[in-house]
C-alpha cells in the first residue's frame, strides 16, 4: 500500500533528506507507523511537521515513529515531535518512538524531553502500548528488557531505580512507567 493510498496527497511534497514511509495498523484504531529515514533539521522540519499534521488531520492519533533509519534530529526536529504529542494527547492519542538511535536519543535527553515520550525497542511493544490503552495500565511492566541507549546492550531491570549498564558502565535510570533515562 502506498503512502497516498493510506493518506490522500501525503506524497505530494517530497524532501531528499527525509523519507517517510507509512504503514497502516489495521487492528488498532487511529494507529499509524511512520518509518523515518534520513535526518530532521531546521531546514526540513517544516516539511516533516506538515506531513505528520496531515496524518493527524486524517484521524491518526496513535503515532509510532520508527526511528531506526533516522540518523540526526536537531532541536528544531525534536520540537516537531513535541508538537505532535501536544496535538494527539487531547484527542486520546499518544506518540511512541521506536528503535531510536543513541545519538538521536541523546538530543532528547539533553533537552530534558525523553521522559515525555514512550520509547520502545520493537514494533510489537509499540503496538501493544496502544492496544492495552496506555502505559500506566500495564500490569506486567517489570521485569523489563530494554536496550542501553548508548551501547545497545540488551539489559533487564527487575524494578524501577538507578543502575549501571554491564557493557559500557553508563549510569541509567528507569522510572515506574518503564522509561529509561541517562543518569
Amino acid at each position: 500500500m502506498t503512502n497516498n493510498e493510506i493518506i490522500s496527497g501525503f506524497d505530494d511534497e517530497k524532501d531528499d533528506n527525509l523519507k517517510i514511509k507509512l504503514q497502516n495498523v489495521d487492528d488498532t484504531e487511529g494507529c499509524l507507523v511512520l518509518c523515518l529515514i534520513g535526518y530532521i533539521d531546521t531546514y526540513n522540519s517544516n516539511y516533516f511537521q506538515k506531513r505528520v499534521q496531515k496524518a493527524i488531520d486524517n484521524g491518526f492519533i496513535r503515532l509510532v515513529f520508527h526511528c531506526g533509519g533516522l540518523n540526526y534530529v536537531s532541536s528544531t526536529g525534536i520540537g516537531s515531535f513535541t508538537t505532535f504529542l501536544k496535538a494527539v494527547k487531547p484527542r486520546g492519542g499518544d506518540v511512541v518512538l521506536l528503535e531510536i538511535q543513541s545519538r538521536v536519543y541523546e538530543v532528547f535527553q539533553l533537552l530534558g524531553l525523553s521522559r515525555f515520550f514512550n520509547i520502545k525497542d520493537n514494533l510489537e511493544d509499540s503496538l501493544n502500548f496502544f492496544r492495552s490503552g496506555s502505559a500506566g495500565e500495564s500490569t506486567s511492566l517489570f521485569p523489563k528488557v530494554f536496550t542501553c541507549p548508548l551501547c545497545s546492550k540488551k539489559l533487564r531491570a527487575l524494578k524501577q531505580g538507578r543502575f549501571r549498564c554491564s557493557e559500557c558502565k553508563t549510569i541509567l535510570a528507569i522510572d515506574n512507567a518503564g522509561q529509561v533515562f541517562l543518569g
